[in-house]
């Protein structure tokens, strides 16, 4: 059976992972210039508690902001670490699960978890306990920034795979194409995803394929998630509002 487990689809993608935006550092800073422009604070304390390579991070640090990192991914976390370093930003990372966060109580003045990172929890209970670690580890009325894929939409579509995303080095070296094979399970909700790349090689393609599992949730569904795991005023905010490129739900962690 391949190997689905998340942890080990993000080590085996971070090293091509940049592939994936036809502009990796014009994506990184669009979309920490869409998310810093929510967070009222300057110089704020925020947690990217599945921070990947550093898109959102290294994007929000490049903002003036104090930016710790997390991930289930050491090697992703490295990665970013690395590249914050390159743009000399200060971005702390650590591999971590979001699920039990590893810092004290009311640490962040924000939490991001960003990209579709949260689906990847595929039950209720998983859902709920890494809510409550944000909660936890956010100051009172601290922001919650969480955004998933249009999955309003894609229940109604259940769409059998994503477009194609070409990346051209600036350079002009030679194109990498990254698509998606979905399949859904018979529940409606969780679907099967083959990340494919085609990565040039002397003349020829090269194929590399890796594989997870999501839990498409719904608008309504994981507002009531957040709202249960004791956030308050979740609300979303759509793309064509934030320039984010996908919904965020918005709460605050009350008192």
């Amino acid at each position: 059976m391949p190997e689905t487990s998340v942890a080990h689809f993000y080590d085996e993608l971070a090293d091509d992972y940049h592939l994936i935006y036809a502009d990796w550092d014009a994506s990184m800073r669009r979309q920490g210039d869409a998310l810093g422009a929510l967070i009222s604070l300057d110089r704020a304390a925020v947690l990217d508690c599945s921070c990947g390579i550093g898109t959102q991070a290294i994007g929000l640090a490049l903002r003036g902001h104090h930016v710790t990192g997390t991930d289930l991914s050491p090697r992703a976390t490295a990665r970013a670490a690395r590249e914050a370093a390159h743009r000399k930003v200060t971005l702390r990372t650590a591999a971590a699960d979001m699920r039990s966060l590893p810092f004290p109580d009311a640490r962040f003045d924000a939490v991001v978890c960003a990209d579709n990172a949260l689906p990847h929890l595929l039950t209720e209970q998983d859902v709920h306990a890494a809510l409550a670690e944000m909660r936890r580890v956010l100051r009172p009325t601290g922001l919650l920034l969480l955004s998933t894929r249009p999955y309003d939409e894609l229940l109604r579509s259940r769409p059998a795979s994503a477009p194609p995303q070409v990346h051209r080095p600036a350079d002009g070296g030679e194109r990498t194409v990254t698509f998606q094979l979905w399949h859904w399970h018979e529940d409606g909700e969780h679907y099967d995803l083959e990340h494919f790349q085609l990565l040039p090689a002397s003349g020829e393609w090269r194929v590399q394929v890796r594989r997870t599992v999501y839990w498409a949730l719904g608008s309504d569904r994981l507002t009531g998630l957040v709202a249960d795991a004791g956030f308050v005023d979740p609300r979303w905010r759509m793309p064509q509002e934030t320039g984010f490129f996908q919904p965020l739900l918005m709460a605050h962690a009350g008192k």
